[in-house]
């Protein structure tokens, strides 16, 4: 296979590497605990405060994972630089979707961490979902990506804004693929990566479904086989029996 040389690409790996440079020798805090019988051994928790050892993949994952650290945010630092590689990768399988890995970042408040921090965490996230916008396989999918940044950053605006910016078959067939993930969540009111969220208190799925009725028809009005699709999106835009009486009601059960 020949490597990706591409400049999205490049600018990834350079991501990577400062990611690398700013999160090296980090530790857990030394006073951190973690439940022996739910989580794992006290070797396992020692290995998070002794810097830049590699973590076996279920140990990096239950690290991530864990909601419960007295520092969540010392322990995100810790693993990042290994975490982030594995992520790109395409090699983290969350229970039930990657939006799980963008709470695990806003868990940590990386936003307020020093600005060689923040910064490198930012450009991190912003050039894998500027690469995977325009990689036509990209190892995470753009839909389950999305999620991601829009958790970890607690909004949607950025990087609605650069899907915006690309005129490209690419990005023009990822976004058709989200509306298909997502129309049937949001046609019931619903953050479409946890229902959970159904009075949108985190205001993601009202900045979603605005971008979605204002820019997704024109992207996807000449792609063949978007019909239904269109029809969703508009359905979308409306409420109540405007939306479930319209003769494109798909007849969705919530």
């Amino acid at each position: 296979m020949r490597p990706d040389t591409t400049p999205t690409r490049l600018r990834l790996d350079l991501a990577l590497s400062r990611l690398a440079d700013a999160f090296s020798g980090m530790t857990a805090r030394a006073d951190e605990i973690q439940c022996a019988c739910h989580w794992g051994s006290p070797a396992e928790l020692a290995l998070l405060k002794a810097p830049d050892v590699p973590l076996a993949p279920d140990l990096l994952r239950r690290t991530w994972d864990a909601p419960d650290w007295a520092d969540h945010g010392a322990v995100l630092r810790r693993i990042l630089p290994q975490f982030a590689g594995v992520l790109v990768g395409g090699e983290v399988e969350p229970a039930f979707g990657m939006y799980e890995v963008g709470r695990s970042f806003a868990r940590g408040h990386w936003q307020l961490w020093p600005t060689r921090q923040s910064s490198a965490v930012r450009e991190f996230l912003h050039a894998w979902w500027a690469h995977s916008l325009l990689d036509p396989a990209p190892a995470v999918p753009v839909h389950e990506l999305f999620a991601l940044c829009a958790e970890a950053s607690s909004t949607a605006v950025p990087w609605l804004a650069v899907w915006e910016s690309l005129d490209d078959e690419v990005a023009d067939r990822h976004l058709a693929e989200a509306v298909t993930a997502w129309e049937y969540g949001l046609l019931g009111d619903q953050l479409p990566w946890d229902a959970w969220d159904d009075e949108d208190e985190s205001g993601l799925r009202g900045e979603l479904t605005t971008w979605l009725v204002r820019h997704a028809p024109t992207r996807l009005h000449t792609r063949e086989g978007c019909g239904t699709l269109l029809h969703r999106i508009r359905l979308i835009g409306l409420s109540g029996p405007a939306r479930w009486e319209d003769p494109h009601w798909p007849g969705h059960r919530y």
